[in-house]
């Protein structure tokens, strides 16, 4: 497994993360729904990327 890998789904936790983060502080996109569905997103690419990292300690081994 590549290091590349798990620096691919940090970077797509960002910017899942911050698309919440607009949605919850822009007022007048009036879709507080939606903050959830980014905020579960950026949180399944999160536990993905410690799966890869986790994986990734263990191959070395």
């Amino acid at each position: 497994m590549k290091n590349d890998e798990l620096w691919l789904t940090l970077a797509i936790a960002a910017v899942w993360a911050a698309l919440a983060a607009v949605y919850a502080l822009v007022p007048s996109l009036g879709m507080p729904g939606y903050v959830r569905v980014w905020g579960g997103g950026a949180a399944l690419f999160l536990v993905l990327a410690g799966l890869l990292a986790a994986v990734a300690r263990r191959a070395r081994r």
